[in-house]
């Protein structure tokens, strides 16, 4: 029998980027969380402020391997999600989704947990309609140097959806597209964390490709309000539910309001674009908007001068 009231609520991969924000934001609700991450990408420097937090509980481990714990919800964000981080170890990343997911969702079945996957706007690959739809199915290389990530996503959202259907299982599944904000990884090699490292370091932004492929930027607080609400949302919606902003811009675009905002001596320079870089990502959020109530608050300079603020610390 559980004694306390409070929800008890496992977030894997809770000292990564967003994890960790999660983290908190689930503190400030009232939950006992527990943060599972094998530090791969993450840091516990993301999560130092919430150690001293008797509610806080810091386990590291790797998903891949089974784990026995009593939990009300769960929250499974573990897996690298910056190419060079998923392309350094392209087998475990696959293994993390894969293997990761079912065994978070076996300790669904045995806890009874309601269970949150952080899926991708990556499952939708180079897509040939725009923006993208849930019911888009999506054009993905299975054999390319991202498909350890974009395959290993769309297998557990198969087991995901499997798990839902075979043995009642309650899941919610999410389409993350790009997000930003602080504890963002410097060296991760996403877009706006490069293009504002290499603007605070006086050194040029390097675009890969023209510079006309676009992105839609969501700041990470707008995410995890959208989590929140997509937990907390009817048992009829499983998903899957794209989470991101509509907004869409450039990559030029991105480059040249970093340098505007941080000023300095850097210029735009440009190289090849990466094999199988997707050439638009832009969600449709028509679901999240009807069923969540949710869209993007935060504008992309708002945004971005609090993701600066951040780096400047470091």
């Amino acid at each position: 029998m559980k004694i306390s009231n409070r929800k008890r609520v496992l977030v894997t991969g809770g000292a990564g980027f967003l994890g960790s924000h999660l983290c908190e934001r689930l503190l400030d609700e009232g939950a006992d969380v527990m943060c599972m991450d094998n530090l791969y990408s993450g840091t516990k420097d993301n999560i130092a402020h919430l150690l001293a937090n008797p509610r806080f509980e810091f386990q590291r481990h790797d998903i891949t391997f089974p784990v026995y714990l009593e939990v009300d919800e769960i929250y499974n964000l573990a897996c690298p999600a910056s190419p060079i981080h998923y392309q350094r170890d392209p087998v475990q990343t696959t293994k993390t989704s894969v293997h990761g997911a079912i065994n978070m969702l076996g300790l669904a079945k045995r806890t009874k947990a309601r269970i949150f996957q952080a899926s991708t706007s990556e499952v939708y690959g180079d897509p040939e309609v725009h923006p993208q739809t849930e019911d888009y199915w999506g054009r993905v290389n299975p054999i390319g140097v991202r498909s350890c990530y974009d395959e290993g996503k769309r297998c557990a959202e198969t087991l995901f959806f499997d798990y839902h259907r075979q043995h009642g299982l309650d899941i919610k599944v999410a389409r993350i597209f790009n997000t930003y904000g602080p504890r963002m990884h410097p060296n991760d090699g996403r877009v706006v964390s490069n293009f504002i490292v290499q603007a605070l370091k006086g050194e040029n932004i390097t675009i890969y490709g023209d510079g006309t492929q676009t992105r839609s930027f969501c700041y990470v607080d707008d995410l995890i309000e959208g989590f929140m609400r997509f937990m907390k949302s009817g048992d009829d919606l499983a998903g899957p539910v794209n989470l991101g902003n509509p907004g869409e811009f450039t990559i030029r675009e991105l480059a040249e309001t970093v340098l505007e905002m941080v000023g300095g001596p850097s210029q735009i320079v440009y190289r090849s674009l990466p094999h199988d870089d997707p050439k638009q990502r832009r969600p449709d959020i028509s679901l999240a908007r009807q069923h969540l109530d949710w869209e993007p608050k935060i504008p992309l300079k708002e945004g971005l001068d609090k993701t600066i603020a951040y780096f400047k610390t470091l």
